[in-house]
């Protein structure tokens, strides 16, 4: 009993502790709440005719009922297997090719020794996240125009210019150096942050031992930050269904749809463009599910083979 009674006002010390903290978390939990979670009953539209005004929920008849009707005509439609095509080929370009670029960015930054030129490198490569996707767009339109600097270049080097506005082959390409230009430097805090947490002592140790600067990113910073890296990994491969649909719709046009137009893009024109909502909602429900389904596949695969792993 005096056990079991010690651990109950151990509990309630830690607990009067930190208050300051559950205080902190609150605001952050009330919003998620309020926005992401109340607004969750909303998917039942995805099984219902809806039109505006009419309820979600009734038992006088007012709700039209259809099951699974907006998937399966989805499904059935011309654009399905393009529209999934797309969304998957554009989020894996950028998984391949821009979810090493972070990793590489914050080991070379970490290397740097002068203090202003590293905080000048530093800022430089988060100032493009908090340019709008509207100028990012249009300063991207403007490079690949036929008159652009991007042409420029091909022409100086003897080259013919390339239509990139309108050559639906190039498109993959311009999206995934745009995305990850925007989003390189500031996707790289995570792996400075732990960086700096590493213990000083371990990089005195292997300089004691005759390891350069090469062997201890390599046997030091790489392993102390795989934690970062793995839980990051689990997100990337959860959003493979989430392509960026606002820059997207931003810099593509109708001549580009045959590999550019994805299913936010689609969404936008045929759910809330053209009000059907309900099929709007089944669609992007069936997306919810399909990310969700792999990064719970790849948190069980990471918890199994690695030990790290969301929950």
């Amino acid at each position: 009993m005096k056990a079991t009674a010690g651990a109950m006002k151990l509990k309630s010390r830690r607990r009067r502790d930190n208050v300051q903290l559950y205080l902190i978390m609150l605001p952050v939990l009330l919003h998620i709440f309020i926005f992401s979670y109340i607004p969750m009953y909303g998917i039942v539209i995805a099984f219902q005719n809806y039109f505006p005004g009419r309820p979600f929920l009734s038992f006088d008849g007012a709700v039209d009922w259809v099951g699974f009707k907006h998937f399966i005509d989805f499904f059935n439609g011309p654009y399905a297997g393009r529209l999934l095509r797309n969304t998957f080929v554009l989020s894996f370009y950028y998984f391949i090719f821009g979810f090493w670029v972070p990793i590489l960015f914050a080991l070379l930054l970490n290397e740097l020794r002068a203090g202003f030129f590293k905080k000048f490198v530093q800022t430089s490569s988060y100032l493009p996240h908090f340019i709008s996707n509207v100028v990012v767009a249009g300063m991207v339109l403007s490079f690949i125009d036929a008159d652009g600097i991007v042409n420029a270049f091909i022409k100086w080097f003897g080259g013919t210019a390339i239509p990139f506005n309108t050559e639906p082959n190039y498109f993959p390409a311009v999206y995934t150096i745009s995305t990850i230009w925007k989003s390189f430097g500031w996707s790289s805090i995570l792996y400075l942050a732990s960086m700096s947490s590493i213990d000083p002592h371990l990089y005195e140790a292997a300089k004691m031992d005759g390891a350069g600067r090469f062997k201890q990113m390599l046997h030091i910073t790489l392993p102390s930050i795989r934690p970062t890296v793995f839980i990051l990994l689990i997100f990337a491969i959860g959003g493979l269904f989430s392509a960026n649909s606002e820059f997207i719709m931003l810099i593509y046009n109708p001549s580009l749809y045959e590999t550019a137009d994805v299913i936010g893009t689609y969404l936008y024109r045929d759910g809330l463009l053209g009000g059907n909502f309900s099929s709007g909602a089944a669609i992007g429900l069936f997306t919810a599910v399909i990310n969700f389904s792999l990064m719970y596949g790849a948190n069980y695969l990471s918890r199994k083979f690695t030990d790290y792993a969301l929950w």
